[in-house]
């Protein structure tokens, strides 16, 4: 009997150590606890200059591979961007801040890419937040759509899409004027 109890005693005492050095990793938490009140749809309307050449390029080729200048899609050329976003599609309009990220062309039949990107705003309301974007975006077709899979700031928990349409484009120099209108829900 003492030794049961013994046995006992050990298996509890040691089991109480195993308890206390576990931990879990995941727990459900109210969004209120974060000072999340109500979700919020917003729509966000501006441009995107996005200029590869000139004095001042605001997309810099970063990358490419051998024969991607014999591609007509000019297959796995990648560049880094620093892009304008302007209240209007003229580029002296009022800043509101920028798209930074990088695009690559990743499709073999049609100029189409890939694009990993934030809008970091520097105006207003959303000053100090972003929107993380990422798609496919084929920018000769006439309306394209990329995710919003996140943000920061007044953007946490952010989730929605950005559709582009080009206001102009250069097809010689690929510099572009892009209008987007972003649809985001998030909390206020």
């Amino acid at each position: 009997m003492a030794k049961t109890l013994i046995t006992l005693f050990l298996f509890l005492f040691f089991s109480s150590f195993a308890a206390a050095e576990s931990y879990d990793f995941a727990k459900t938490v109210s969004p209120s606890s974060h000072g999340l009140k109500k979700k919020t749809l917003t729509h966000l309307h501006f441009y995107f200059q996005d200029i590869i050449t000139g004095k001042t390029p605001t997309a810099v080729q970063v990358a490419q591979a051998p024969g991607t200048e014999n591609s007509t899609t000019v297959f796995s050329r990648v560049y880094v961007m620093d892009d304008p976003l302007t209240i209007g599609p003229d580029i002296n309009s009022k800043r509101i801040g920028r798209a930074q990220g990088i695009f690559a062309s990743a499709d073999q039949n049609e100029v189409g890419l890939v694009m990993v990107y934030n809008f970091a705003f520097t105006e207003g309301k959303f000053n100090g937040s972003t929107l993380s974007i990422l798609g496919r975006n084929p920018i000769l077709s006439p309306v394209r759509e990329t995710s919003v899979v996140g943000g920061s700031g007044v953007f946490r928990f952010a989730r929605g899409y950005a559709q582009a349409r080009n206001h102009s484009f250069d097809p010689k120099t690929w510099n572009a004027v892009v209008e987007y209108n972003v649809y985001v829900l998030h909390y206020d």
